[in-house]
């Protein structure tokens, strides 16, 4: 069985060769410039593992977005994660989409868990290859005691203020903001991963326009392991791009619909995870039409 570090063990070494970014995140650096050195590499990694017939589905509301994003507007694109390859896959096949897709793709500013910075060296390149901020995430904190661990909490404060400063800084710029809003990819063993964070609501709330994005299809799958242990596997993978939504109108709907749940921002993040998940079941109805037809 292939797996990441297995399957790219020369790319790898020639990323990290060329990595020069910070493993540890404080307040100063949690703003991250894509290093245009790597990203060659990345898409080699998806030219291998992406079958024939891989694409994108509603371009033309991501160009939509994008336009509003040119005059002035915040907007924010929200995927589904099923793997560490879903923000290499997505500007990959946004970039190759023809038209402004290159400019759209270099657009992107992800939301990026610190973990992808901490926990190895090689990891951190691979994600130095994106414009990124770099947030301490909701899921980290849930194991620290507020006295033992009082130091990280502290930390974690710090680096979330200026991350969201960062992203105050940026959001009206002609970028595209791009969340992971169940915060971190889906195991299927543990399905409370599937659920969306409360904190995304902040996010919709802060800004004017979004899409959603459905992921079908999965070239590296989860594992219990380190992140380069992820086993991979060529797939057919599918992108599908929602009309352009109003935050506002959307969050204003959903906790409309949850009037009487006591935690209103939890019921903007599941209204938002059950409209990725119907995308996701259409979706995959095509997908494997695709697929079938391709044997």
């Amino acid at each position: 069985m292939d797996t990441l570090k297995t399957r790219f063990k020369d790319i790898i070494k020639e990323v990290m060769a060329r990595s020069t970014s910070s493993t540890k995140v404080t307040e100063d650096n949690v703003f991250q410039e894509g290093n245009n050195e790597i990203l060659p590499f990345l898409d080699m990694m998806a030219e291998d593992l992406l079958l024939p017939g891989s694409g994108l589905d509603g371009f033309e509301n991501l160009e939509d977005l994008y336009s509003k994003a040119e005059a002035g507007k915040s907007c924010l694109l929200l995927l589904e994660h099923y793997s560490n390859m879903d923000l290499t896959n997505f500007s990959y096949l946004v970039r190759r989409a023809g038209g402004r897709g290159e400019e759209i793709g270099r657009s992107v500013i992800a939301i990026a868990g610190m973990k992808l910075n901490e926990d190895h060296p090689a990891v951190s390149a691979f994600a130095s290859a994106y414009t990124r901020i770099v947030i301490y995430p909701s899921r980290s904190l849930l194991g620290l005691d507020r006295e033992a661990d009082r130091a990280e909490i502290v930390r974690s404060n710090g680096i979330n203020r200026a991350a969201m400063k960062a992203l105050l800084g940026i959001r009206n710029k002609g970028r595209l903001i791009l969340c992971f809003p169940s915060g971190t990819r889906f195991r299927p063993w543990d399905p409370s991963t599937k659920r969306g964070v409360a904190e995304i609501d902040s996010y919709i709330r802060s800004f004017d326009y979004m899409c959603l994005v459905a992921v079908n299809g999965n070239v590296l799958h989860v594992h219990r392991g380190e992140m380069l242990d992820d086993p991979t596997h060529k797939d057919l993978v599918r992108l599908t791009v929602s009309p352009v939504l109003s935050c506002t109108e959307f969050r204003d709907r959903a906790r409309a619909a949850g009037a009487d749940a006591e935690d209103k921002k939890q019921v903007v993040a599941d209204a938002l995870m059950a409209e990725l998940e119907v995308m996701h079941e259409e979706a995959e109805e095509r997908r494997q039409k695709l697929i079938a037809q391709g044997s």
